[in-house]
């Protein structure tokens, strides 16, 4: 549910780390830095491919797996990739998530978010945020969207652990009810508060 005070998103749209390219409001940014990391990428993987076919003319394949020419080259392109990924984060707020491995088939084979005997269950934390003084004039609307920005981050964290993330929200008043938490058979009659009762949320699909 996503109403005046909430934001519909995936996954990460943004969080407030104090850089500009943090928060919830649109931003023009200039894409040409980020071009000059994508282009120091590319030319590291051209290096790489043309390094790699040189040391397999000379080696079998395990040798030239470890040749140290290869192994330095794959360092240049992991700590290239780490390069774009703080760019895009430090200039769009972005957590983009460039490095998997796709093969052709495994994906969309199964639109239910979770396949087989995998493991599930929801956990929750609970804040009670008080307005002080401090807050200048800062609202608890605006408290929302920090405590949405810490829910963004922690959802990265469990991905990038290998855990999948398939809902994930944040609510002002009462408890979130995630959706892919249970089918309808398993839901409980009458627990949960109505939708009227859940007050201001924000959720996020992985």
């Amino acid at each position: 549910m996503t109403d005046d005070h909430g934001h519909s998103h995936e996954h990460d749209d943004h969080d407030e780390h104090g850089t500009p390219g943090h928060g919830p409001q649109p931003l023009v940014v200039d894409p040409a830095p980020l071009h000059a990391s994508v282009d120091a990428l590319a030319a590291a993987l051209h290096e790489y491919v043309d390094t790699a076919t040189g040391v397999r003319a000379e080696f079998g394949s395990a040798e030239a797996d470890e040749d140290p020419r290869i192994l330095a080259l794959e360092s240049r392109v992991g700590t290239l990739n780490a390069d774009l990924y703080d760019a895009i984060h430090e200039r769009l707020g972005m957590h983009s998530d460039l490095t998997g491995m796709t093969w052709e088939g495994e994906e969309g084979d199964d639109d239910e978010p979770f396949a087989g005997e995998l493991e599930r269950d929801a956990f929750h934390v609970g804040l009670v945020v008080v307005r002080t003084p401090a807050a200048g004039d800062r609202s608890l609307d605006s408290a929302l969207d920090i405590v949405e920005s810490g829910a963004a981050d922690l959802t990265q964290s469990l991905v990038e652990q290998g855990f999948e993330v398939a809902e994930w929200g944040v609510a002002r008043g009462a408890h979130v009810e995630l959706d892919d938490w249970r089918d309808e058979d398993d839901a409980p009659d009458g627990d949960g508060p109505s939708d009227d009762a859940r007050g201001d949320d924000a959720r996020g699909d992985a």
